[in-house]
C-alpha cells in the first residue's frame, strides 16, 4: 500500500507514468509461477533477473507485427482500410501502434518505415510533411525510449526523408536501425551517418550476419534485439555472470559447476513465464493480432540474456592493471570467449518450450543493463572508462557476436569533428562488419539526444529530471539512473585521424 501512495504523490510523474505504474504495482500482487527455492534465491541475490516483467506475464515482452501485411490487408477489427496515400498510410500506423502492446505497454517496433511509407510518395514535399509530423507524433505518444523503427538496406526517397526528419527534429523517439549491407549504396550510408552524429541514430546493423540466423523476415527492436517479424519474444531474462562468479572458488568451478547450474535454473524459471503466458493468460487466443496474422505463436522465441562478462573475467584475472584486463589481455579475452561458449553450449541443451522460432531453443542475447548496474556492464561490453583504440575494441567486440542472434552491440562516442568527415566512420562499419561485428552504434560529443545503453535519451531531458521536473518519456529516468550509475557521460571520445 506505501508503494502505491508513494507512486499516487509522485509530483515528477505525469498521469500516463503514474497509471503505468500503478498496474505494475497492481500485478505485483499476484504469485502465479511456480519458482524453485533457487531460482527464488538467485533472484533475490540479483544473479538472475527478470526486468521487471512482473509476477504474472499477460503479454510477450516483445512483439514485432507484420506492417507490410497491415499496409497491404487493412485491419478488420480497427475498421481500417488499406491506405491509398501517404495521409492515409501514416495514419493507419499511428492507429495500429497504439494497439500494440509490449512490457513497456508501447510498441517496440513500427515496422521497416522507409518501405511502408516509400510506394506513397508522389510529392516529396507533402511527404516531407506527413512524415515529419508521423515521426513528431510518435515522440510525442510513445514516450518510451525502446520504440524502435528500422531502414534499408536499400536507399529510398522515404529513407532519405525520414533521415532529414530527423536531424531537424532531434527526437529521442523512435529509436532507428539501418539494415547495412552490399546494397547500401555509401551515399545513404553517409546520409545515415550525418544524422548518427546529430541524433544518434540510426544505428548499423549487420545484415548478412542477421540474414544467416533469422532469414528475409527478421527486424531490429526495442534496444537492438533481433526478432521474427510477425513474432516476437516471450520473455527476456538475463543471467549476471559477475555476481555469479563470486560464488565460485575459480574460474574451472565456474565454468564446470557455477554456469552450467545456473543455466538450468534460469532456463526452468523462463519455461515457468513462457509457459503461463502461453497457456493461461489468454493472449494469443485474445488478441486481434493474431486473428489478423500480423503475428503467430510459432515465430516467437524467449531470450536468455546475460551482462557483466568483463567483470566476471576480471575477478577471475584478479588483477588492477589495465593491460592484463578484459578488452586488453590475451589471456582475459580468451576466458571471456570460453565462458561465453560454455554458456551458448548450455543454453542449448535445454529444450524451450512455445519457441518454434528458435528450433525450442533460447536465444542468446547480451543484455545492455539497467540503471541499477552499478559497476557492471553490459552485455560482453569492455567497461567505460577502459576502452582501448577503436581498432582494438572492434577487433575484440566482434569475437563475441556470433554467439548472440538476438542482439549485441558496441557504442562509439565521436568527437564533434567527425561531422567534417563522415567517410572517415564508414570506412570503420565496413571494416568492422567484415571482423563480422554485428552492431554499431554512434553519436557525437555535442549531441543532445545520446545513447545510453541501447535506448535513446536527450541529455537535456536528464536535466530537467534532476530539477525534480516532470518529463515526457518514462525512459528519462532510466537514462538518469545510467548516468549516475555506469558512468555513460563518461565513455571514451573516438576522433577523425
Amino acid at each position: 500500500m506505501t508503494n502505491i501512495l508513494n507512486i499516487i504523490k509522485d509530483t515528477t510523474m505525469t498521469y500516463e507514468q503514474k497509471v503505468m505504474s500503478l498496474a505494475r504495482a497492481a500485478e505485483g500482487t499476484l504469485n502465479v509461477l511456480e519458482i524453485s527455492e533457487m531460482a527464488q534465491k538467485y533472484r533475490e541475490e540479483g544473479i538472475i533477473c527478470d526486468l521487471n516483467e512482473g509476477n504474472s506475464p499477460y503479454r510477450p515482452r516483445y512483439i514485432v507485427p507484420d506492417y507490410e501485411r497491415f499496409i497491404t490487408n487493412g485491419s478488420e477489427f480497427l475498421g481500417i482500410e488499406p491506405p491509398k496515400d501517404i495521409w492515409e498510410a501514416v495514419n493507419s500506423l499511428l492507429i495500429l501502434y497504439k494497439h500494440v502492446p509490449s512490457i513497456t505497454s508501447f510498441p517496440v517496433y513500427i515496422g521497416n518505415i522507409d518501405t511502408l511509407l516509400d510506394r506513397f510518395i508522389e510529392d516529396e514535399d507533402e511527404a516531407y510533411k506527413a512524415i515529419k509530423l508521423f515521426l513528431t507524433h510518435i515522440d510525442r505518444t510513445i514516450t518510451d525510449s525502446f520504440c524502435h523503427a528500422n531502414i534499408g538496406p536499400k536507399d529510398t526517397k522515404a529513407g532519405r526523408l525520414i533521415l532529414k526528419a530527423e536531424r531537424e527534429l532531434e527526437n529521442a523517439i523512435p529509436n532507428i536501425t539501418i539494415k547495412y549491407s552490399d546494397e547500401t549504396s555509401d551515399e545513404f550510408a553517409i546520409e545515415c551517418i550525418k544524422t548518427a552524429l546529430v541524433t544518434a541514430k540510426p544505428s548499423f546493423a549487420n545484415h548478412k550476419m542477421f540474414l544467416n540466423d533469422f532469414g528475409q523476415n527478421y527486424a531490429i527492436v526495442s534496444c537492438y534485439n533481433g526478432l521474427n517479424t510477425a513474432g516476437g519474444s516471450h520473455t527476456l531474462v538475463r543471467l549476471n555472470l559477475a555476481g555469479l562468479s563470486k560464488t565460485s572458488k575459480d574460474e574451472n568451478d565456474f565454468i564446470e559447476n557455477k554456469l552450467p547450474e545456473a543455466v538450468k535454473i534460469m532456463a526452468k524459471y523462463m519455461d515457468e513465464r513462457v509457459k503461463f503466458l502461453v497457456e493461461e493468460s489468454g493472449f494469443f487466443e485474445s488478441s486481434f493480432l493474431v486473428r489478423e496474422n500480423l503475428i503467430e505463436k510459432d515465430n516467437f522465441t524467449a531470450m536468455f540474456g546475460m551482462f557483466g562478462l568483463a567483470e566476471s573475467v576480471n575477478h577471475f584475472i584478479n588483477s588492477d592493471i589495465k593491460e592484463d584486463r578484459f578488452g586488453h589481455s590475451q589471456r582475459a579475452n580468451e576466458l571471456g570467449i570460453r565462458i561465453i561458449q560454455k554458456l551458448e553450449e548450455e543454453v542449448n541443451k535445454h529444450e524451450a518450450i512455445y519457441c518454434k522460432a528458435s528450433n525450442n531453443k533460447y536465444i542468446l542475447h547480451a543484455q545492455v543493463g539497467i540503471d541499477t548496474d552499478e559497476g557492471i556492464s553490459p552485455g560482453c561490453r569492455i567497461p567505460i572508462g577502459e576502452e582501448p583504440e577503436i581498432h582494438q575494441q572492434l577487433i575484440q567486440s566482434a569475437k563475441f557476436h556470433k554467439y548472440f542472434p538476438s542482439g549485441i552491440g558496441d557504442i562509439f562516442n565521436f568527437d564533434s569533428m567527425a561531422k567534417k568527415n563522415p567517410e572517415y566512420i564508414l570506412d570503420i562499419i565496413k571494416g568492422a562488419f567484415k571482423e563480422e561485428m554485428r552492431y554499431f552504434s554512434l553519436y557525437s560529443t555535442d549531441c543532445d539526444v545520446i545513447r545510453i545503453t541501447g535506448y535513446l535519451v536527450k541529455k537535456s531531458e536528464i536535466e530537467k529530471l534532476q530539477k525534480g521536473k516532470q518529463v515526457l518519456q518514462d525512459t528519462v529516468v532510466f537514462g538518469m539512473g545510467a548516468v549516475n550509475n555506469n558512468k555513460v557521460l563518461e565513455r571514451k571520445i573516438r576522433k577523425d585521424v
